[in-house]
């Protein structure tokens, strides 16, 4: 019974949402692939058409190998773009997508994927982001002398499947001093050659293609980030019906000792920024008191 009942739900959410991008359609500003993973999930969760605009370049806002620096933060680089390609378009609909790599913020030594996949309606107002992160990703660079150090860095990189890049310098290269998307021995012994023959030292350098069509371990990302993306325009108002309900954990539960505010979870907020409907959430299951190993006053 219970799960009917969800399915019925789940089946009004759905034409909800198709009604309310009814006769709408979508640009996707990528130049890499993501619509391969991007389409599927949300032109079929928003019951739109989605589209890539032809002859548009998507590499003059940023690239990963540094030729070209990212316009702003990774939220201000998704809208500069998706503006951009509503624009070349004229579409009310876009969606972007954008990746950042670096330290993890907890674990020593390791890489954190994080993908963030945008959805900027002009004509509703509305701005959705889905997010993702991951620590599956074979982001890494190394010095290499010749064409075996070369190899041997590549297939650690998952080489062939995974593309790679070789830079005549770390930094500072013009776009003639890199070669992107080699994907056999062939091509990366010639860009190799070349770059050894720039260098004014006796090293090159070779790094990840970090691009998504090149990448299937980021390209899983994205398709993570959209799956979210889904979910939160799925997340309507219980009052406006409205998409994209925040949902925000509310931090400050007592210390079950002293009292004290800790960062534990104490409730759910659900906010609508359409209507302004505001409910709190408080489970019957979680805790009243927070165990004082989380208490900055009993466990600093």
């Amino acid at each position: 019974m219970g799960q009917a009942s969800n399915l019925g739900q789940d089946l009004k959410v759905r034409e909800t949402v198709h009604a309310f991008f009814a006769g709408r359609a979508g640009v996707i500003a990528t130049m890499h692939g993501k619509e391969r993973v991007i389409t599927p999930l949300l032109g079929d969760a928003l019951g739109i058409t989605l589209t890539v605009p032809s002859g548009f370049d998507t590499d003059r806002f940023g690239t990963f190998t540094g030729d070209v620096a990212r316009a702003g933060n990774q939220v201000e680089a998704l809208r500069t773009k998706a503006i951009a390609a509503m624009g070349h378009t004229g579409s009310t609909i876009g969606i972007s997508s954008e990746g950042s790599f670096g330290p993890h913020p907890l674990l020593p030594f390791a890489t954190l994927n994080v993908e963030l996949v945008l959805l900027l309606d002009s004509e509703k107002k509305l701005e959705l982001i889905g997010e993702a992160s991951t620590m599956e990703t074979n982001y890494a660079r190394r010095a290499v002398r010749n064409l075996d150090e070369a190899l041997d860095f590549a297939y650690r990189s998952g080489f062939p499947s995974h593309a790679i890049v070789v830079k005549v310098n770390e930094l500072n290269n013009s776009p003639r001093d890199i070669a992107k998307g080699l994907i056999t021995e062939t091509q990366l012994a010639h860009a190799l050659q070349v770059a050894l023959g720039k260098s004014t030292t006796e090293f090159v350098w070779v790094e990840t293609d970090m691009r998504a069509h090149l990448n299937p371990l980021r390209m899983s990302c994205v398709g993570a980030a959209t799956r979210d993306l889904v979910d939160r325009v799925y997340n309507l108002c219980p009052q406006c019906g409205w998409p994209g309900t925040t949902t925000v954990q509310k931090r400050g539960l007592p210390c079950g000792w002293c009292g004290e505010a800790t960062e534990q979870v104490s409730a759910v907020e659900h906010l609508c920024r359409h209507c302004g409907y505001s409910t709190e959430e408080v489970s019957v299951t979680r805790p009243t008191t927070a165990d004082p190993r989380w208490c900055n006053r009993c466990n600093p």
